[in-house]
């Protein structure tokens, strides 16, 4: 026959094996809605890798000798696009994410410093081509800041679950590691707000 005492001990062994169940299965949940936030981005980036060679092949016939700008923009691309694809291998990868954040950061300021000696031509800047490209990854950029912020957002909330308690518990049983943010591309410095003097 069974003791109460017995009874007792066997409710809350299950008890604490359904709430281990639980937490297992949200952490699992949430880690997965981290890689979809990521493959938003990753649509996005390859989006924008895309439109690179393109925007650099209709600056090149009017930029002859801006060529060390043209090359160092589809230079940060490649570099940018190898960083994807390592974050993409492990999306869970402190590492990963912050080198890719690096390369974004590079990869915007040579698209930046393109964008400057486009302005300095008024033909290049009348092409049809060159206009739809500048469009579309506007466009883009603006899709890529999106997706980061969703991105985040799930990485905020992963790491807040799995460092609650009794999450906490389960995530360190079976190595759930904290999440990495997305960081902005932008330095420090261009976060600043500009300096206006008279």
């Amino acid at each position: 026959m069974l003791t109460m005492e017995l009874v007792i001990v066997l409710v809350l062994v299950l008890l604490v094996l359904l709430v281990g169940v639980v937490v297992y299965n949200k952490l699992v949940r949430l880690r997965n809605a981290i890689g979809n936030a990521f493959a938003q981005i990753d649509v996005q980036l390859k989006r924008r890798y895309d439109l690179i060679p393109n925007l650099v092949e209709t600056a090149r016939k009017y930029l002859q000798h801006e060529r060390e700008t043209l090359e160092a923009v589809i230079s940060a691309r490649n570099q940018a696009q190898a960083a994807a694809g390592k974050a993409r291998g492990d999306v869970a990868g402190a590492g990963n994410i912050a080198a890719l954040g690096a390369a974004e950061a590079a990869l915007g300021g040579a698209l930046g410093r393109l964008m400057v000696v486009v302005e300095a031509y008024p033909e290049l800047k009348a092409d049809r081509n060159m206009r739809e490209f500048a469009e579309e990854l506007t466009s883009t950029e603006n899709r890529i800041g999106f997706a980061r912020q969703a991105y985040n957002d799930n990485v905020l909330e992963f790491n807040d679950a799995a460092l609650q308690f009794p999450a906490n518990l389960v995530a360190r049983l079976f190595a759930f590691h904290e999440a990495t943010m997305l960081q902005s591309t932008q330095s420090a410095a261009e976060r600043s707000a500009p300096r206006v003097q008279f």
